[in-house]
């Protein structure tokens, strides 16, 4: 049975692939200067963010401190969650596996110039991201003592309010995530099975006791959380969002001071090979790029629509300031955390080692990551660092995997009102899916196969969530001069809260 699954997945690879590349799977679009660079995929999520960009006054530089005020504001009222919540909400998806093993893979295949395709990409990505979570809190909707809305709601409100538009759009996110949560389950496995590898200086097959032991600490950790709501979610967020990212930082911190001569050194290699990639990571200037930009986009989600269910889940005064706060999400995600990864892969310089195999280490993200931790470290210390670093890669996992399954019965909403149907979306996701991903890791599913549907949804929401926003931008751009051409009476006034800002935003439609 596993055979033909596997079977099954390693043909839709290919699939995959030309999905991904169009068109430059075509030698006429590819020989195209520049262009011929960038996937269809990749054209739209980049293109959009630089419309976005200019557009709307770069909005993400213009209001970036603006988001430090509203992060602080404690007042809130009963419904929803705060603006600190969503936005802690937001980064339990945002910030995840590929935060470390997406940084990792793409400097390992593009060179260290990734990374500055990477920031580029996630520069534009902010404004994009601005607009989605807007448009969020613009056509979100009161649900008991909660908000829902994110993509299947505004996706609905733009589209003539058409229901089964915005169940398509629920539907569609919610395979996108079932079909993303055996993916960050085996990132679980790999993680605390490599904690367990340190501690006890032995490697663990898939089926020994080990890992029988961390796939049902996973499941019996998951479900509590999902069956509690999405304020629940909120509360485990609240927790191991900030303690795994303070952690992450601290320890990345260290390594970079006490190896502070190779800063240097890092600085020119992002910057010279972001044009001039070295012939050991593909000799092109397009490898680089490519990497860097689909690697930065998958890790933040700007574009994807994904994680806008949190933005429509905070209480806000205005709609843009939501778009505030989730673009400095971004910010955080790729210019913060994957930055921390990418000193440390670049840094530890595993690909010049001549102690090292780096044609076999590459293959392995995990492994070049690890390597190059333990090239950073104090000898004494460099077992506790992978362990530590390794425990944060998990709960990176975790985050994601309670985040998603969240935002799956936020779309349910849209579906279906009935208490029934969000019960049945919970035991779906987290009751069977997250044990089917375990499942998979035990019986030796192959790792690339699974990143194989993790890649297809990633671009079936993409090619549903870009002409949305385009469509919608109207509405973003009507709010963000509103919410300029009121700011006094909106900072001043008490009285003035959401429903009016809406309504007046929406009266001339």
């Amino acid at each position: 049975m596993l055979e033909r699954v596997n079977d099954f997945f390693g043909f839709l690879g290919p699939v995959t692939d030309i999905l991904w590349e169009f068109p430059r799977n075509f030698e006429w679009y590819a020989n195209i200067p520049v262009l011929g660079k960038f996937s269809l995929a990749i054209l739209l999520l980049v293109g959009c963010g630089v419309f976005f960009t200019f557009w709307l006054g770069f909005v993400q530089i213009k209001y970036f401190k603006k988001s430090f005020q509203i992060l602080k504001n404690k007042n809130r009222s009963k419904v929803g969650l705060s603006p600190m919540a969503a936005f802690l909400l937001s980064s339990a998806t945002r910030i995840g596996p590929g935060n470390i093993m997406g940084v990792t893979g793409a400097i390992s295949t593009g060179g260290p110039g990734a990374l500055f395709w990477m920031w580029v990409s996630a520069f534009f990505g902010m404004a994009v991201s601005f607009v989605e979570a807007t448009l969020s809190q613009i056509f979100k909707e009161k649900d008991g003592e909660d908000y829902v809305g994110g993509i299947a709601y505004y996706g609905r409100r733009l589209l003539g309010n058409s229901k089964i538009v915005g169940i398509l759009i629920a539907i569609a996110y919610i395979i996108y995530a079932l079909f993303t949560l055996p993916g960050q389950v085996f990132h679980m496995f790999t993680a605390f099975g490599n904690v367990a590898s340190k501690i006890t200086g032995q490697s663990y097959e898939r089926f020994d006791t080990v890992y029988v032991i961390i796939g049902i600490l996973i499941i019996f950790t998951t479900i509590p959380i999902i069956f509690g709501g999405i304020k629940r979610v909120s509360k485990a967020a609240d927790i191991i969002v900030p303690v795994m990212a303070v952690i992450y930082f601290a320890i990345a911190l260290f390594l970079i001071v006490i190896n502070f001569d190779r800063i240097p050194y890092f600085l020119n290699a992002v910057v010279s090979n972001a044009f001039t990639p070295e012939a050991l990571f593909g000799g092109s200037f397009g490898v680089a790029l490519q990497q860097g930009i689909k690697r930065g986009l998958m890790s933040n989600e700007a574009g994807q629509g994904t994680i806008t269910m949190a933005a429509a889940s905070a209480d806000a005064k205005h709609p843009v300031e939501q778009g505030f706060v989730q673009s400095f999400g971004v910010f955080v995600d790729t210019f913060v955390i994957c930055s921390i990864s990418g000193f440390l892969v670049i840094m530890g310089r595993v690909w010049d080692n001549p102690a090292l195999n780096f044609e076999v280490l590459r293959k392995s993200k995990l492994d070049t990551f690890v390597a190059s931790l333990d090239a950073l470290s104090p000898q004494v210390m460099s077992s506790g660092i992978q362990i530590i670093m390794s425990l944060c890669y998990g709960l990176f996992a975790f985050s994601t995997i309670i985040g998603m399954i969240a935002f799956i019965e936020v779309c349910s909403t849209e579906i279906s009102k009935a208490k029934s149907f969000s019960v049945f979306t919970k035991i779906i996701s987290s009751v069977i899916f997250v044990p089917f991903g375990v499942v998979c890791v035990w019986t030796g599913m192959q790792l690339d196969n699974i990143w194989v549907i993790s890649d297809l949804v990633n671009l079936m929401m993409v090619i549903i969530n870009i002409p949305l926003i385009l469509i919608g931008g109207k509405y973003v751009k009507k709010a963000l001069n509103h919410y300029e051409s009121n700011y006094h009476k909106i900072q001043s006034d008490e009285g003035y809260g959401f429903d009016k800002s809406v309504g007046e935003i929406m009266k001339e439609e």
